[in-house]
C-alpha cells in the first residue's frame, strides 16, 4: 500500500499485496511482506546461520539455543522415531513437502460465495463419521496424538506451537498427495477437515495466549478506531452510495460478517467470514456505480466497513489465522486476496493521517479531538418512509449546522473587535503619554 504525496487518498499496487521473494503467492505483513513459505524459509536459514555462528549452543536449551530451532529439532526426532516404529507405507507421512501451485491469478471482482464453503460444515460431519473406518485410523490417531502433545507443552511460546501446527500440515500434505496419491481437490478437502478438527481442540490453548501481545494489540487498535469514528464514506473516497437501501443493506451485512469472525474457531471458518465479508462490499460497490470494483475502490471500502464494524479482537483473530491457518489459503485464491487487503487496512487505520483523507493537518486535529464533526446526512430513502422523527432530525441537523456557522462567525467577530480594542487601548495610552511629555504638569508651593 503506497501513499503519495501527489495524490491523496487510498491507492494500492496488485504488486504490493505479493510476496516480495517473488513467489508470486500473496505476502502478510505479519511475515514482513513474505508469504508463509518463503518466511519459514528465511526463518530456518537463519536458524542455520545462528547455529553456525554459535556451534557451541547447538546441544542444549539454555546454552543460547535458539527456541524454535530447539523445538523443531525435536519435533525432526520424534518424526524420526515415529518412521522407525511403523511400516515402510507409512514412512512418507513424514517425508519432504512438493512445491505448492502457483496461485491463479484473482480478479478484482469477486464472485458470490462457493458452494463449497457453504457445504464445509455437511463435509466436516461426514469426515468426522468416516475417521470410524479402520482406513481412516491412522489419521484419527496422527491428529489426536498431535493435540494431546501439543496441548501437554505448556512450555512453548504461541511462535513455537505455530511452528510445530505448520509442520504437522506439511506431513499429513505429504501424506495424501506422495502416499494415497489423492488429487489435489480431495486433499484440499481432507487439509481443510484435519485443520477443523485440530484447530478446534486448540483454540482455547493458542488464541491469544498470555505469552503474546495481542491484547494489547488489540486494545489499541479498538481504541484507534474509536478516535477514527468520524470518518466518512467521502473522506475515504469510497463509490459507495449510501442514500442507496440496497447499498446500505450490504454495508450491514459486510459488517456483521467482520463481527461474526470473532465467534469461529476453526482459522478456515474466520477466512471465511472475511470472504463474505468481501463479497457484501463487492455487492456494494458494483450496486453504487453499476461496475466492477478496482483494487483502490475495494480497499477504501474495506477500511470504511472496519472503521464502522470496529470488529472484537481484530487482531487477535489476524494473528490467529495468520499463525494456524494452512498456509494454501493465504497464499492463493480468493480467501487469500481478501485477508491480505483485510491486513493492509487495518496497517492503513494504524497510520491514517490527513492527506490520505484530503484533510488539512489542523482539520485532522480537530476531528481527533472532538472539537469538529462531519455532517452526516440521513439517506433519502428513509426520509421517504414517512418517519415523522427521522424527519424532525433531518430539520435539527440543517438547524445545528446553521447555528455551527453562525457561531463561528461570531466568534471571528468577537475576536476583530478584541484586537480592534487593543489597538484603541494602546493608541490612547500613547497619545496621553506624548502629552505629557509635551506638557509637564508642575506644582508651586507656596512659600511662607
Amino acid at each position: 500500500m503506497s501513499l503519495k504525496p501527489e495524490r491523496r487518498g487510498i491507492h494500492v499496487d496488485q504488486s504490493e499485496l505479493l510476496c516480495k521473494d517473488g513467489c508470486g503467492y500473496y505476502g502478510n505483513p505479519a511475515w514482513q511482506g513474505c508469504c508463509s513459505k518463503c518466511w519459514r524459509e528465511r526463518t530456518r536459514r537463519q536458524q542455520q546461520k545462528n547455529q553456525k555462528d554459535h556451534p557451541q549452543a547447538i546441544g542444549g536449551r539454555n546454552d543460547g539455543t535458539s527456541p524454535t530451532s530447539y523445538i523443531f529439532s525435536k519435533f525432526e526426532e520424534k518424526k524420526s522415531s515415529e518412521k522407525a516404529r511403523r511400516a515402510n507405507t507409512v514412512r512418507k507421512l513424514f517425508g519432504s513437502s512438493k512445491q505448492q501451485s502457483k496461485p491463479e491469478n484473482v480478479a478484482v471482482h469477486l464472485s458470490s460465495v462457493p458452494s463449497t464453503q457453504q457445504s464445509r460444515s455437511s463435509d466436516f460431519s461426514e469426515f468426522l463419521k468416516s475417521l470410524r473406518k479402520p482406513s481412516s485410523q491412522l489419521i484419527q490417531n496422527r491428529c489426536l496424538s498431535f493435540i494431546e502433545s501439543l496441548q501437554g507443552r505448556r512450555d512453548l511460546t504461541v511462535e513455537q506451537q505455530s511452528d510445530h501446527v505448520q509442520d504437522f500440515y506439511q506431513s499429513m500434505a505429504t501424506h495424501f498427495t506422495d502416499f494415497t496419491g489423492y488429487p489435489s481437490d480431495r486433499s484440499d478437502k481432507m487439509m481443510d477437515n484435519i485443520e477443523k478438527m485440530i484447530m478446534t481442540q486448540l483454540y482455547k490453548s493458542v488464541f491469544c495466549p498470555d505469552t503474546s501481545d495481542d491484547e494489547q494489540k488489540d486494545l489499541l487498535i479498538q481504541k484507534r478506531i474509536r478516535m477514527l469514528h468520524w470518518v466518512t464514506a467521502e473522506m475515504l473516497r469510497t463509490p459507495l452510495c449510501e442514500e442507496q437501501s440496497e447499498v446500505n443493506d450490504n454495508i450491514l451485512s459486510a459488517i456483521t460478517a467482520i463481527i461474526e469472525m470473532d465467534s469461529k474457531r476453526a482459522p478456515q471458518d474466520k477466512l471465511s467470514c472475511i470472504s463474505r465479508c468481501s463479497n457484501y462490499i463487492f455487492k456494494a460497490i458494483q450496486v453504487s456505480r453499476s461496475s466492477p470494483a478496482t483494487a483502490d475502490d475495494f480497499l477504501s471500502s474495506l477500511i470504511y466497513v472496519v472503521l464502522k464494524a470496529n470488529p472484537p479482537r481484530l487482531q487477535s483473530n489476524i494473528q490467529y489465522i495468520t499463525r494456524f491457518c494452512h498456509p494454501n489459503r493465504l497464499m492463493m485464491g480468493q480467501a487469500g486476496y481478501c485477508f491480505t487487503n483485510l491486513c493492509c487496512a487495518v496497517t492503513f487505520i494504524e497510520k491514517l493521517d490527513a492527506p490520505a483523507l484530503n484533510l488539512t493537518h489542523e482539520e485532522f486535529d480537530q476531528y481527533m479531538r472532538g472539537q469538529r464533526a462531519p455532517v452526516r446526512r440521513i439517506p433519502p430513502f428513509l426520509l421517504q418512509e414517512g418517519c415523522p422523527g427521522l424527519k424532525q432530525m433531518q430539520k435539527n441537523q440543517e438547524l445545528l449546522t446553521e447555528l455551527h456557522a453562525r457561531q463561528d462567525k461570531i466568534l471571528m467577530e468577537a475576536k476583530r473587535f478584541e484586537k480592534e480594542l487593543n489597538e484603541w487601548t494602546m493608541s490612547i495610552s500613547s497619545q496621553v503619554e506624548e502629552i505629557i511629555a509635551k506638557f509637564p504638569l508642575t506644582s508651586s508651593v507656596s512659600k511662607m
